[in-house]
């Protein structure tokens, strides 16, 4: 497979106007590992005293115990593409995968997913049916379905991300002239009920990277993300409130550029209102300088600027108690001392200090731009990016996991 870039997505911020088309989409609006942490002791600790969905408690995620909890994950892509299954599955087989990940110590799984991968006709390729015979003859839609209870079974949380609308490319908003809003809203109905007995499947990311002329509180129904994603958040938890409700950012707020999905300056005046607000988590996304080249890379106090870029964009949020944070992407190739080395370790010492919950990009080898946490056998690990991750990894959650779902059969 070729490896996908993230630099043909990325370009300069910079408003983009909305096709003519684009109200007529819209309905009516009515290896060895450091010693734990005291903190990550104490959570293993108290694991199974800790059943119930996961809420939010100001800037924190909590269990059904009240006892915190955090997301350190990994994005595994590919069902999105039009491939409609994880990428590497024409090497490996699919729990194979899935004990790897749990092996290297993630809690968690990003799984992005197109609307197109929802369709009947939407048939994986590009799967090695000998080595995964129980992929055989399933729709798209069914792999996803073998990956949540494959991850279920492994006390793996998954944060569903739809991340573009078709298989060919991201969008900049969240409907598109193939997927109209309420098609999305109605896929993301369909997929709380369908997972809503399966307590492995914690959270929805509404839409991924929100850019160009996606805004944020102008009140504009094409545009206004923030009114789209109340929307969907809304609809969601009338179906299954015991989902979280995941947030991005858009590229620019006030003249502020930074990447796509990772401005959330426009939250302190415009937050988002839900029906559940202990449901909300707000999520952003960095890259660095190989990505693109960002004027605060270039700044002559790189890297002892960067607590105050993140601070300024999204990490506020967490710091002043007013929602939890998921970075929902980082990743880059070099962990050494080159600018995208520093920027990547200086970003997961950030995570931790200020107690962020993250998922990496990506478990994948073919991410053109920043490689994987697999080297491009998609069996060897990368170990100098383990080894950077592993100061910053929360155990799994496996009773939260376990517990939840005897609490809804129970109900």
């Amino acid at each position: 497979m070729t490896p996908i870039s993230r630099r043909a997505f990325i370009r300069r911020a910079g408003a983009v106007g909305v096709g003519a088309a684009g109200a007529s989409l819209l309905p009516v609006m009515g290896a060895c590992r450091p010693v734990p942490s005291a903190s990550q002791s104490a959570a293993r600790s108290r694991a199974s005293t800790s059943p119930g969905p996961i809420r939010t408690r100001g800037g924190m995620l909590i269990d059904g115990a009240g006892q915190e909890v955090r997301l350190t994950g990994v994005n595994w892509f590919g069902l999105e593409t039009s491939v409609f299954a994880p990428h590497g599955l024409w090497t490996r087989n699919w729990e194979e995968m899935l004990d790897q990940i749990v092996a290297t110590g993630f809690n968690a799984i990003r799984l992005p997913f197109s609307n197109q991968l929802l369709e009947p006709a939407s048939l994986p390729t590009s799967i090695d049916v000998a080595k995964n015979p129980e992929l055989k003859g399933l729709t798209g839609l069914q792999v996803m379905d073998r990956i949540v209870e494959g991850a279920g079974q492994r006390q793996l949380a998954v944060v569903l991300d739809r991340h573009r609308p078709s298989a060919d490319a991201q969008s900049e908003l969240w409907y598109t002239d193939r997927v109209s809003e309420g098609r999305w809203l109605d896929d993301w109905r369909m997929l709380a009920d369908r997972y809503r007995s399966h307590p492995a499947v914690i959270a929805a990311d509404l839409h991924n990277e929100p850019h160009g002329a996606a805004s944020w509180g102008d009140g504009n129904p094409r545009t206004d993300w923030r009114m789209a994603a109340e929307r969907a958040g809304n609809a969601i938890l009338e179906v299954n409130p015991d989902w979280l409700i995941v947030v991005e950012g858009i590229e620019r707020f006030g003249g502020d550029p930074s990447w796509w999905g990772g401005n959330l300056e426009g939250a302190r005046a415009h937050p988002i209102e839900l029906a559940r607000p202990d449901k909300l988590v707000y999520s952003a996304h960095d890259y660095g300088p190989p990505v693109y080249p960002q004027p605060w890379f270039l700044a002559a106090d790189f890297p002892h600027n960067l607590a105050a870029v993140w601070n300024r964009r999204w990490a506020w949020l967490k710091t002043e108690g007013i929602a939890p944070v998921l970075v929902g992407e980082f990743g880059g190739r070099s962990v050494g001392q080159d600018p995208e080395g520093v920027w990547q370790r200086t970003l997961v010492d950030f995570l931790k200090t200020s107690g962020l919950s993250y998922t990496y990009w990506a478990w994948n080898p073919d991410s053109g731009d920043t490689g994987g946490i697999l080297k491009d056998d998609w069996l060897t690990l990368d170990r100098a990016k383990l080894d950077l991750l592993a100061r910053y990894q929360w155990p799994r959650l496996r009773d939260v996991i376990a517990n939840s779902s005897a609490d809804r059969h129970a109900a």
